[in-house]
């Protein structure tokens, strides 16, 4: 039988309370922002009142650590489940500001009526109208007097016996004496198992994951400025995405604004490009891959418990120094002119827009790359071409597509052991090797997937070797992706319905080509028998119909720029499977070539 690691208490609603107050319990609006309704505040007031149970709380308190002068310390108890309960209760009964998901902070009010006994969430009609106690935190309050709130009641509420309203309130402050059971973990429990309760308890509700506890351990200490390393994490990524966020940060987080992040990265609320927005997951990852050596996320975890990983003990000073090198990891992947130079990186592989990069754990190791090439003094443009080549590699090898944290942390070993030149010089062409361009790839290309990597990379090579739109005389690749392009049917789309195939089949990749919306309408549903003659027919003086080219070799230019088999033109392929292997191949040649001059 099971040994059980974990114990279960009830505790009074008080007590949870001040161990919040007192700093004993992770708070949890540092943790995770506050994402519950104001109504679900309400109903969980109610419950309270009605005497319903509220579920559990789920509670691990830190390992103990031995200290510098030998004594031992007990760490806060961290919240595993409970997180928004907790906050929610924080919010109405101790009037406390919560973080939102919009990184604001408010108050939640919560309004009582005495006279029927029901909760509301306050609002000005609410605060308009005596019957309501418009903010419950205020009879919770350590300085409030039943006997005066009673009489100001009564006094606006003349009909309402006063014994009445009495006890109602009586029976309201009597729920903080509740119970609510905590389920605590063994403090002997290793990180690897919290870890996994942690992700198996909050599997039901909104995902949680091991960055997520990363996060809450990162949070919730205070010894090695944890909780303002966690708002650098938060805010950097939040100010990728939505700069009009820095006024607020400015406004509403002094100490923020006067500590050594800040000024450092301010910069990225003036960017425009959204090529690489990460996520507090990616930068946990690329901080900590490129700063510890190590790819799976509850090592951070282990390491910043103070885990040592030979003797299975927890030390203070394995805590400190892995905080330290995950600031050092967070300032390294802040830091402007990194953040720009990876952007570039990627931007000179071709990947000029956000909908080329399908894996955003290959961006993240290009960027551990890159970040690790720097240290071992790799010359720049030597680094700048090792990492778009091993972007394009893993793209193309879907190399983090699947089980990304093992092949993160396999790679990221190679790279300790061999490093970053030798491990890369040995791997590409192990991945890429000459029969991978004219076997695998045109296999690879049969498919009606346009997220796929195949035609992303397809795209990007376009971009890179300077490629005009299909039959756009002036008007390149770039220009149509930059400005949102028509993806055209070589074959249209309508004339393959009517011939009876499947979206499957009419929608191959090797069948699309960037187009300008102009030549895609022209275009419509005819065949490509009767078109490609029109245009032999335009290039020999004939009507000018789709496009501008007049020129005969500038029209075979373009087809061979969009990978077109000159049968096509010529009248040699009128099946439609035979364009498709054909087109296959070249548009594999095509990326050779490009990963050639990378």
């Amino acid at each position: 039988m099971a040994t059980q690691r974990y114990s279960v208490t009830p505790h009074p609603i008080e007590t949870l309370l001040t161990w919040v107050k007192s700093g004993e319990i992770a708070i949890p609006e540092i943790q995770r922002p506050f994402v519950w309704e104001a109504t679900k505040v309400r109903n969980l007031l109610d419950s309270l009142y009605q005497g319903y149970p509220v579920g559990y709380l789920i509670a691990w308190r830190n390992p103990k650590v031995k200290l510098k002068d030998g004594s031992i310390s007990v760490g806060k108890r961290i919240l595993i489940d409970g997180q928004q309960r907790v906050t929610a209760l924080m919010a109405s009964l101790l009037g406390q500001e919560v973080l939102t998901d919009d990184y604001e902070t408010r108050q939640i009010q919560i309004a009582f009526n005495p006279q029927n006994e029901t909760f509301e969430v306050t609002n000005p009609a609410i605060r308009k109208d005596s019957a309501w106690l418009p903010d419950v935190a205020q009879v919770f309050a350590a300085n409030a007097s039943i006997f005066q709130m009673v009489e100001a009641y009564c006094s606006a509420n003349p009909d309402v016996p006063r014994d009445d309203v009495y006890k109602v309130i009586e029976k309201l402050r009597g729920i903080i004496h509740n119970h609510v059971g905590i389920i605590e973990l063994a403090e002997d429990l290793d990180i690897e198992t919290v870890t996994e309760i942690f992700i198996r308890v909050n599997s039901a509700g909104a995902p949680l994951s091991q960055a997520d506890f990363a996060m809450s351990k990162i949070a919730v200490n205070e010894t090695y400025g944890g909780n303002m390393l966690r708002k650098a994490i938060d805010y950097f990524c939040h100010l990728a995405v939505a700069p009009e966020f820095l006024p607020k940060i400015k406004k509403g987080d002094k100490a923020f604004v006067e500590s050594e992040f800040f000024d450092k990265m301010k910069w990225v609320a003036d960017v425009n490009d959204d090529i690489y927005d990460p996520t507090y997951t990616d930068m946990l990852r690329v901080a900590f891959t490129s700063e510890f050596g190590r790819g799976k996320l509850q090592d951070l975890v282990a390491l910043l418990s103070g885990r040592n990983f030979e003797t299975k003990q927890y030390e203070e000073a394995i805590a400190e120094e892995s905080f330290a090198k995950l600031k050092n990891g967070i300032h390294a992947f802040i830091n402007k002119t990194h953040f720009d130079r990876i952007v570039m990186i990627l931007r000179s592989a071709g990947f000029i827009v956000s909908n080329l990069i399908g894996s955003q754990n290959a961006v993240n190791f290009a960027y551990i790359l890159y970040l690790r090439g720097r240290s071992e003094k790799v010359p720049a443009d030597d680094l700048e071409r090792l990492v778009r080549r091993w972007f394009v590699m893993s793209m193309l090898s879907k190399r983090y597509s699947s089980a990304p944290e093992s092949t993160i942390d396999f790679d990221i070993r190679q790279i300790d052991n061999r490093g970053v030149v030798a491990y890369a010089d040995a791997v590409i062409p192990n991945e890429l090797p000459d029969s991978f361009w004219t076997g695998m790839l045109p296999q690879f290309l049969d498919t009606s997937s346009s997220i796929s990597p195949y035609f992303r990379c397809y795209q990007a090579a376009q971009i890179k070797l300077g490629d005009r739109g299909f039959l756009s005389r002036d008007i390149t690749v770039a220009d149509l992706l930059l400005n949102r392009a028509d993806v055209h049917h070589v074959f249209p789309k309508k004339h393959l319905k009517d011939a009876g195939l499947s979206r499957g089949s009419y929608n191959q990749i090797a069948n699309f080509v960037i187009a300008q919306s102009e030549i895609n309408i022209a275009i419509g549903a005819k065949a490509p028998a009767v078109y490609f003659a029109e245009l032999a027919d335009q290039v020999q003086g004939g009507t000018k119909k789709y496009g501008g080219i007049t020129d005969k070799d500038d029209l075979h230019a373009n087809l061979r720029m969009n990978c077109i088999p000159d049968g096509l033109l010529s009248g040699a392929i009128t099946e439609y499977s035979d364009f498709l292997e054909e087109r296959r191949k070249l548009m594999a040649l095509k990326m050779k070539d490009w990963f050639e001059v990378l």
